[in-house]
């Protein structure tokens, strides 16, 4: 079965200390779409203009990506402009074209429908409630959010956060939407919403996992970044950790506590990916045994004292989802 992710198809321009790109390939479904089909295959549903270059809409097929969900209409493609300083956890937004996005309208095809695993990247909540009623008893329903959707449709994400399993947030969101300041704390309430479980994103800083089993108690996992010693761009790289997180999931087909910490490692080595070259250059040349070879480092940097046994005791029960 495949993943179905929902969310925005964009030509970025891109400016970072190691240099800038014009019109390069981005958007939230572009990377996780991309990413993801290194684990699973991926089905993409999105809009983009006549101006979309026929060079992109190849890249898609070259990795098997369906695209019988992306829309292609009159006008010109979603655009965005954003430059990074030598802060590059952050970006400053110089230019926004929604362009055909703003009447984006999410159909979910019939062979769709039935996807066991739906990815609702960062769109309008009313949209990703919308889609939500369009795919019939998917096994994980993924949500990912932006401050903009915090604070002006907070109502209707709420109703949206209620709808999934998991969600996935930065730290920065996950703060601004419950008002709490200790990520802890802030965690359990999202929680009490509804979802199993929440990560939050630290960016360089790693990553929050925060779950709920299936007698109620929640338990945390905090997972470091790879560590890269020259970034380039880090446009994407948290809709790339979710497609490491959600691609291995679908991939192994376990939801155990156990996989989903080793989803957070699978996600932070594909973001890690990600960041070494502007839009999807890196990520369109890396190899699964590239990607197990940094998760094995990762794993083995935090690794201590107990043997794997016993420091794994007790996570591969079922989890509930």
């Amino acid at each position: 079965m495949t993943i179905v992710v929902v969310g925005s198809v964009a030509l970025d321009n891109i400016e970072t200390p190691a240099g800038k790109t014009t019109g390069s390939l981005g958007g939230a479904s572009t990377f996780f779409a991309v990413a993801a089909s290194l684990y699973h295959p991926v089905s993409m549903v999105g809009v983009v203009g006549q101006d979309f270059p026929q060079e992109h809409l190849d890249l898609f097929a070259s990795r098997s990506i369906d695209l019988s969900g992306l829309q292609v209409v009159d006008g010109n493609t979603f655009s965005w402009s954003g430059r990074y300083l030598q802060d590059l956890d952050s970006a400053e937004t110089l230019d926004t074209q929604l362009n055909v996005f703003a009447d984006f309208n999410p159909v979910i095809p019939d062979a769709f429908s039935s996807a066991e695993y739906l990815m609702l990247a960062n769109i309008d909540p009313d949209l990703q409630i919308q889609v939500l009623g369009q795919v019939k008893s998917p096994r994980l329903r993924v949500l990912d959010s932006m401050n903009y959707w915090i604070t002006s449709k907070r109502e209707a994400l709420t109703r949206a956060i209620g709808l999934v399993d998991i969600v996935i947030l930065n730290e920065g969101e996950v703060r601004l939407y419950t008002g709490e300041n200790n990520l802890y704390l802030a965690a359990e309430q999202i929680l009490a919403l509804g979802p199993r479980v929440l990560v939050a994103k630290k960016g360089s800083n790693g990553s929050l996992l925060a779950l709920r089993n299936a007698n109620g108690k929640i338990s945390f996992f905090l997972a470091p970044a790879y560590p890269i010693k020259h970034v380039v761009d880090p446009t994407g790289a948290g809709d790339c950790f979710a497609a490491g997180f959600v691609g291995y999931l679908a991939r192994s087909g376990d939801l155990t506590e156990l996989d989903l910490r080793r989803a957070v490692i699978h996600g932070a080595v594909v973001a890690s990916f990600k960041i070494e070259d502007f839009s999807l250059g890196r990520l369109v040349s890396v190899s699964m045994d590239e990607i197990i070879a940094r998760y094995d480092e990762l794993t083995a940097a935090i690794y201590f004292d107990h043997p794997a046994e016993q420091a794994t005791k007790g996570l591969s029960e079922p989890l509930i989802i």
